[in-house]
């Protein structure tokens, strides 16, 4: 079938995606009666008490949907989705289950449920696979023009190039070729990428674009992102922004401190054993200490002593200084591979967090030699010890082991500016996600391998000049 143009779809996007999420909905839920019909006893409910049950189902899933980003048919990848609705199934029917017991005021049968949620994994696969190939089907990528300000901008193009199926960067132009001569070329693409381009030049593009109806994707500096997280103020006729650069408000502080305490409490309870068995594991391998203790920065430059289980050799740095572990890393242990893939050495830092040094979710903190560097050629790169440092965040969940410093930069910003408590608890959930996600533990050498990539296209670029 013949990919069909965007700009045809482009306004029944978001209506055919919210059609079919409250079609998924729909499907889930009625699984669920079906399964609490056959499962259950009906003696508990009079009336239409089961409709009211049917309906908080409904709306737990479509929460929970929506908070681990689920149903963005066709903008992530499959395995993304399945691994995001798996686990909101998942988390959904649990308090569903215990929802189900407190009304009959007995422990159930959990056979019903888990047969409930097997068939719901199936279900939730099948409409993943239908609904991402209509996606493709109805929706061609974008034919875009990429406009860069200097030799970092083309880098953008190596990441983009990775989801052909979305995005299809055709043309490169650099800034320095003017503003008529990108005016020229705009009109024969369906979107535009500004992408480290001069504050002033990016200005007129974007007005240009935005008069003409034409899709502008913007690469943000750091002062958009300070700007989107002003309050506006209107008290006279002319608006204005206002940007505190304070972080969180003590309000805030207290708020997201009370939450670390009670959810970091809870999940001790099942962490515990957990730990207890990595523990056993680690000394098992090499009789080396279990953990790893590292002096890292966290709010208003303080240090403090984090908390890891040891993943690597003993006296690791010893061999290759303060380095980032590679791929293939020799000095990780077998049980490092492991614990580090599956997020397990990351543990310990519940610790940290119910002592205070740490929030659950924030900036991950830098060592001080490391955090000192970013800072020589990013100056900026302090504006993160607003906050306290996290054990997830915007970096570690939008981000990879590779992102660059002034991309974690830039993400925890955004971060530290939109700040809400239910932000973080949507960000909790998306970790739950990542952690079974390879592309987030992409290490150095995939960096340095995109590098190369994009300095052969830069070169392609200045042969063709040259011509």
């Amino acid at each position: 079938m013949k990919k069909l143009s965007r700009g045809a779809y482009e306004d029944m996007k978001g209506f055919v995606r919210v059609a079919e999420t409250l079609l998924e909905v729909l499907v889930m839920t009625l699984l669920y009666y079906a399964a609490w019909k056959k499962g259950y006893s009906l003696d508990y409910f009079v009336y239409k008490g089961k409709y009211v049950l049917m309906g908080v189902y409904a709306v737990l899933l479509y929460v929970f949907f929506q908070n681990s980003e689920c149903t963005k048919f066709g903008q992530l990848r499959r395995i993304d989705l399945i691994l995001g609705q798996i686990i909101s199934l998942f988390l959904v029917n649990f308090i569903t289950y215990f929802q189900l017991c407190l009304i009959a005021n007995a422990m159930l049968s959990p056979t019903p449920i888990l047969l409930l949620l097997a068939g719901e994994i199936v279900a939730a696969v099948v409409l993943i696979y239908v609904y991402t190939g209509l996606y493709h089907k109805l929706y061609a990528p974008h034919d875009m023009l990429l406009v860069y300000g200097n030799r970092r901008g083309v880098d953008l193009k190596i990441k983009m190039d990775s989801r052909k199926d979305k995005y299809n960067i055709s043309k490169l132009i650099s800034a320095e070729e003017g503003m008529e001569a990108i005016c020229r070329e705009i009109p024969n693409f369906d979107a535009v990428i500004l992408n480290d381009v001069p504050a002033q030049l990016r200005n007129d593009i974007l007005k240009y674009c935005y008069r003409y109806r034409i899709r502008t994707y913007i690469a943000p500096k750091l002062t958009d992102i300070m700007i989107r997280g002003a309050r506006n103020i209107t008290l006279f006729d002319t608006p204005l922004l206002l940007v505190k650069g304070t972080g969180l408000t003590p309000a805030q502080r207290v708020a997201k401190r009370a939450m670390d305490i009670v959810l970091c409490s809870i999940a001790m309870i099942p962490a515990a054993p957990v730990m207890l068995l990595v523990a056993l594991a680690i000394k098992l391998e090499d009789g080396g200490p279990v953990f790893y203790r590292q002096k890292r920065l966290t709010r208003n430059g303080r240090e403090f002593e984090i908390l890891k289980f040891r993943s690597m050799i003993v006296d690791a740095e010893k061999f290759e200084g303060a380095v980032l572990a590679k791929e293939r890393d020799p000095r990780i242990t077998r049980v490092g591979r492991v614990i580090r893939a599956t997020r397990l050495d990351e543990l310990p830092q519940l610790l940290n967090i119910l002592k205070g040094d740490m929030s659950i979710v924030g900036p991950r903190p830098e060592r001080k030699v490391i955090a000192d560097e970013y800072c020589k050629e990013i100056p900026e790169f302090a504006y993160r010890l607003k906050v306290r440092g996290g054990l997830t965040g915007y970096a570690q969940i939008y981000g990879k082991y590779n992102t660059s410093a002034y991309d974690k930069l830039r993400l925890d910003l955004m971060y530290i500016e939109n700040y809400s408590l239910l932000l973080d608890i949507k960000l909790i959930f998306l970790t739950l996600r990542i952690i079974f996600s390879k592309d987030s533990t992409e290490g150095i050498d995939v960096a340095q391998e995109n590098q190369k990539r994009a300095e052969e296209l830069l070169r392609e670029i200045d042969r063709d000049k040259q011509e």
